[in-house]
């Protein structure tokens, strides 16, 4: 291995760390959505681990079948610049949309109390909530059935702009070995970084007493993940 594809490699790996963790939009998402839906780490685990692997492999494809045809790296930029764009809007949305349905359920959760009178005299109180529990288990399980999906769809959306500029373009000049090294790097330390970050996070708000917010899990999840796509889109995190 040449000295260049060395140094080639260990960019490759800070620059998948830096761009990882300098990214919100890489873990926040299933952080807050899997403290609202109550996931367990290893479904946390596989869902983070399915939707990097869409994150970089777009990316790849995109890279390889660039260097094959010999498309020009600065329309592959703007290609990706664009998938970019179009990946935050996604996030900004089904956050705003995830933060309504979230408020709604909230509110038709909220508990009441009616007091009921018998014939003898008796009274006693009554608490119950507008959502029958039938309708608040279909709720759920669309729910449930549909975010990760939607988060696997913006994920493969959302291109990871430094690799390939910056990693598969020179790396391809040295050799399809190198190129595949390279790529490989990056991508094992991204998809490890969301991992570390979101496995350890998720395992430490787990300790924290959030019971007076249960309530408001869901459209807190949402304005979080909507804030997030915010700060990628306009202040380019």
């Amino acid at each position: 291995m040449t000295q260049e594809l060395w140094l080639l490699t260990f960019t490759a790996a800070s620059i998948g760390f830096f761009h990882t963790l300098f990214g919100p939009d890489h873990y926040v998402p299933f952080i807050v959505i899997a403290k609202a839906r109550k996931w367990s780490l290893a479904k946390t685990f596989w869902l983070t681990f399915v939707c990097g692997i869409g994150h970089v492999g777009s990316s790849i494809l995109l890279g390889i079948l660039g260097i094959a045809l010999g498309v020009a790296v600065m329309r592959l930029e703007a290609f990706e610049a664009f998938r970019g764009n179009i990946a935050a809007w996604a996030l900004i949305a089904f956050g705003f949309v995830y933060f309504l349905w979230g408020l709604r359920r909230a509110f038709r959760k909220k508990p009441h109390q009616h007091i009921h009178a018998h014939q003898n005299g008796t009274t006693h109180t009554h608490t119950h909530t507008h959502s029958s529990d039938h309708v608040h288990v279909h709720e759920k399980t669309d729910a449930v059935n549909i975010t990760p999906w939607i988060l696997f769809t913006i994920f493969v959306l959302g291109p990871c702009e430094p690799l390939i500029p910056l990693l598969m373009y020179p790396a391809a000049k040295s050799s399809i070995m190198g190129l595949t090294l390279v790529t490989a790097v990056f991508s094992s330390v991204t998809i490890g970084t969301m991992l570390t970050i979101v496995l350890i996070t998720s395992f430490g708000i787990a300790f924290v007493p959030t019971e007076k917010l249960e309530r408001f899990s869901h459209a807190l999840a949402g304005a979080t993940v909507c804030l997030c796509g915010i700060a990628i889109q306009f202040l380019g995190l």
